[in-house]
């Protein structure tokens, strides 16, 4: 062909091209065995969607084994979570006997960091998208939203605003409910915008506090990897902050002794960043519902606005 393309650079584990080879595991075994995340993620959506090509009994068997399985593993992790406290105490105790109030600092800047990002999400580019689909004013969407919103920032959780996001999008906004029940519960579950962008801001802060630089093609795994994350993310409190740990292992800061402590840290103060978040979900999902239903022809929209 002419060109300057070298083979060898496939194999190079920085470079973008030797990022998508190692998203193709080898051996699936292997790559959950090896914490190889981004392998077991990609062998994880072929093998769901092989999953839904079959039918009958052994469809329904693959189903529940692991509908039981995540149910299984949510108790734990609920377990896990229920004694944090006591886990979190002792690690903040260590951070600021180590380092005294430079903890609070960094703590303090990943707060507006995390803060801000959320901001120009939730106030920039959702109402931007949604004008540009729905050419409506995004102000009605966010007063017919008002309780779901304050649902999800108090709660902290998609599941349990669900209830009240689809009252939102069909009373208040006219969205039918063909169209709600089944883009709202798909949204819950698999489009969490606040919680992706809060991963892959809190590795950053992560590795920085480890005194490690990510190089561009890391930081690309980032992105694909809390994408991939938040999809599979629990519509629970604080599943984002569980879900971290597997973003770090894509790049290779699982293990690392440091990076526990500081996610023990990151605990103290999640509350409040988990609360905007989910309110950020939440709006994410209802844009979806309404430009869906735009799509599909219904115009009587926002009946009282």
């Amino acid at each position: 062909m002419g060109g300057d393309f070298d083979p060898a650079s496939l194999n190079k584990p920085d470079s973008l091209a030797g990022i998508l080879i190692r998203m193709i595991p080898l051996n699936p075994i292997k790559a959950m065995a090896d914490g190889d995340m981004l392998g077991i993620i990609f062998w994880s959506i072929l093998f769901g969607f092989s999953i839904t090509r079959l039918s009958g009994k052994p469809q329904e068997f693959f189903i529940n084994f692991f509908a039981y399985g995540f149910k299984a593993m949510m108790k734990l992790t609920q377990g896990i979570i229920a004694l944090l406290p006591i886990g979190v105490f002792g690690l903040i105790t260590t951070a600021v006997a180590n380092s005294g109030i430079d903890v609070f600092k960094a703590v303090g800047k990943y707060i507006i960091t995390i803060s801000i990002g959320l901001s120009i999400h939730f106030l920039v580019i959702l109402p931007l998208v949604f004008f540009i689909f729905t050419k409506i004013n995004p102000l009605k969407h966010w007063k017919a939203m008002a309780s779901a919103f304050a649902t999800a920032f108090s709660t902290s959780s998609s599941g349990a605003t669900l209830p009240v996001t689809i009252d939102c999008i069909e009373n208040n906004v006219g969205v039918s409910n063909r169209t709600t029940s089944f883009v709202l519960p798909l949204g819950a579950t698999i489009n969490m915008d606040g919680t992706a962008l809060y991963e892959c801001a809190g590795v950053l802060f992560i590795s920085q506090a480890l005194g490690i630089d990510l190089s561009i093609s890391q930081q690309v795994v980032v992105v694909m990897t809390a994408f991939l994350a938040s999809v599979g993310a629990a519509a629970v409190p604080s599943a984002g902050l569980v879900m971290i740990f597997i973003v770090l292992g894509a790049v290779g800061l699982g293990d690392h002794p440091g990076a526990g402590v500081i996610v023990g840290t990151m605990l103290a103060v999640d509350r409040p960043l988990d609360m905007y978040r989910t309110m950020v979900n939440v709006a994410s999902d209802s844009i979806g519902a309404v430009i869906v239903a735009k799509s599909e022809g219904e115009s009587n929209l926002y009946p009282n606005n």
